[in-house]
């Protein structure tokens, strides 16, 4: 038998700040790489890998250094998240969706 826990966390004050804060730099990481990605492919026509938009990270917390609050694994989930997202939309347009 299988067994499953919920547990409900209460952050505090400053705790739900720094997850804010998080959040906010990981949508500024999204857009920001997303905006690189199209400029690539409209301007060259090349397609940037995940792995290409990962080593402009160090770069991008030259220029901004509250990225270096948040741990790189999750700036670079976000370009996993990217990638994933412009892979199922080529996909679909691919096939006539």
């Amino acid at each position: 038998m299988l067994k499953a826990y919920k547990f409900r966390i209460y952050p505090t004050k400053s705790q739900r700040t720094k997850m804010e804060q998080t959040l906010d730099l990981c949508r500024w990481t999204y857009n920001k790489t997303l905006e690189i990605r199209k400029n690539a492919w409209e301007n060259e026509g090349k397609s940037l890998s995940k792995y290409e938009t990962n080593n402009l990270l160090p770069e991008w917390k030259a220029d901004k250094p509250e990225l270096k609050d948040v741990f790189s694994q999750v700036l670079q989930n976000v370009h996993e998240r990217v990638d994933l997202a412009l892979k199922a939309f080529l996909r679909r347009v691919k096939a006539g969706e």
